[in-house]
């Protein structure tokens, strides 16, 4: 097999551990010690003059940490030296415009994580169908969910093994995420139709040929009313906490059940979005979206002390409607699926699309009259329609008038340093 018919890819495949009491208890206790070794880092760093700001004086800076700092020897040595170029990747990230500067990480608002570096140190076992064994350095070994096939004994090679692993802590517990790298012949060049998508709240997702996907609630009316249940008792119980004082573990506990029904929610609302985007990647070779700035979408409209915002209640609920039907990851599942099977995604600018009739080109506010309803202004056409079908419409038109944004990556384009610090070298 040629080089030109393959291509190597690296995902990601996610998995629950199974842990003991006391294997948690060693696993937390290495992700705590992995934050705050993110934090000396941090304060090392603002200390430091900028011409020590070197991966080499870092580096003896942390394994002097370790040293010094019993509590760090609990953290693997190799994750430790994760966690010194993950910060020096941030910085990177930053100087370069794709991140604001890293800050300290809080105890509580913190995701608890753990880098695997070497794939070599998990010594993946199969047990049976539904269960594995992986080593975690420190914590023994320990049983995982087998869920997806990996290429573990004789089906790894040279270019399709395991090449490390993160150890992530959510509402639910601890899970495993394994960095895989594979080889897959290269996909044909899809032959499917063109299509535009319109996200909304009420229709999420409106494709130009008339289908619609929608969901119901995340959450049964059962669970909805626990969650707020419970979360009329967390705030009772925080009005009885005295300021400086520590939080209560009934409290702890109250918040430990808000999340793991939002931690329900979310996986429900990513499992719709895979199978519809997974099924939209299939049929469609060309797929056409809006690009849209999301952050700019959920501002609040408070305002200020001297110029007050109006509708503040209603905006506040329109942006959690909006960041509850994430379109920024349907995009992301969306780009990385359609190019696994051949596919192409191209973005197109937003203003107009919902006010633009796609039968004559007659733009004008008046012509959306309600959410649904759609009626051409223009004396000469009239047509009427779904609101949604006709916004996905004329994003395949923007795209085939040649309208399609064009990305920056590979151009001279100068990243802002608005939240960042002048860069220095980073190596020796």
């Amino acid at each position: 097999m040629s080089q030109d018919t393959v291509v190597k890819r690296q995902f990601g495949h996610r998995a629950r551990l199974a842990l003991s009491p006391a294997e948690v208890l060693r696993t937390d206790g290495q992700a705590h010690a992995a934050r705050t070794m993110w934090n000396l880092l941090h304060a090392w760093w603002q200390m430091m003059p900028k011409e020590k700001r070197t991966l080499g004086h870092a580096d003896a800076a942390v394994r002097q940490a370790r040293k010094d700092i019993d509590f760090l020897a609990v953290l693997p040595a190799q994750a430790a030296q994760a966690v010194l170029k993950t910060y020096f990747q941030a910085w990177k990230n930053c100087w370069e415009g794709r991140a604001d500067a890293p800050n300290f990480k809080g105890r509580f608002r913190t995701v608890m994580s753990v880098d695997v570096p070497q794939g070599r140190d998990l010594n993946i076992v199969r047990v049976h169908r539904r269960w594995g064994m992986v080593n975690i350095p420190k914590v023994g070994r320990v049983r995982f969910r087998w869920t997806k096939d990996l290429p573990v004994g004789k089906r790894a090679g040279a270019e399709n093994r395991i090449t490390g692993a993160r150890l992530v802590k959510d509402a639910l517990g601890w899970h495993i995420a394994f960095r895989v790298q594979t080889l897959e012949v290269k996909p044909e060049p899809h032959q499917g139709p063109d299509v535009g998508i319109d996200v909304g709240i009420t229709v999420p997702i409106a494709l130009s040929d008339g289908k619609t996907y929608e969901h119901g609630e995340w959450l049964t009316e059962k669970e909805k009313a626990r969650l707020l249940h419970l979360e009329r008792r967390a705030a009772q119980r925080k009005q009885h906490r005295k300021p400086g004082e520590r939080t209560s573990r009934r409290l702890h506990r109250t918040y430990d059940q808000i999340a793991g029904l939002r931690a329900k929610a979310k996986r429900r609302a990513l499992d719709w979005q895979h199978q519809t985007t997974t099924a939209i990647a299939r049929t469609y070779g060309t797929v056409v979206v809006e690009a849209l700035t999301i952050t700019n979408m959920v501002k609040s409209a408070r305002g200020t002390i001297e110029e007050p915002g109006k509708n503040v209640a209603q905006k506040s609920g329109l942006n959690r409607s909006i960041s509850g039907e994430a379109w920024g990851r349907t995009v992301t599942l969306l780009t990385y699926k359609t190019a696994r099977l051949g596919g192409t995604l191209h973005k197109v600018p937003a203003p107009g699309t919902s006010q633009r009739c796609s039968a004559c080109g007659f733009t004008t506010p008046g012509n959306r009259e309600s959410q649904a309803v759609f009626v051409c202004k223009n004396p000469d056409c009239g047509w009427s329609g779904n609101a949604d079908h006709n916004a996905a419409r004329n994003v395949l038109h923007l795209y085939r008038m040649g309208l399609a944004l064009i990305p920056a990556a590979g151009r001279a384009v100068a990243a802002p340093r608005r939240h960042c610090a002048a860069p220095c070298a980073l190596d020796d």
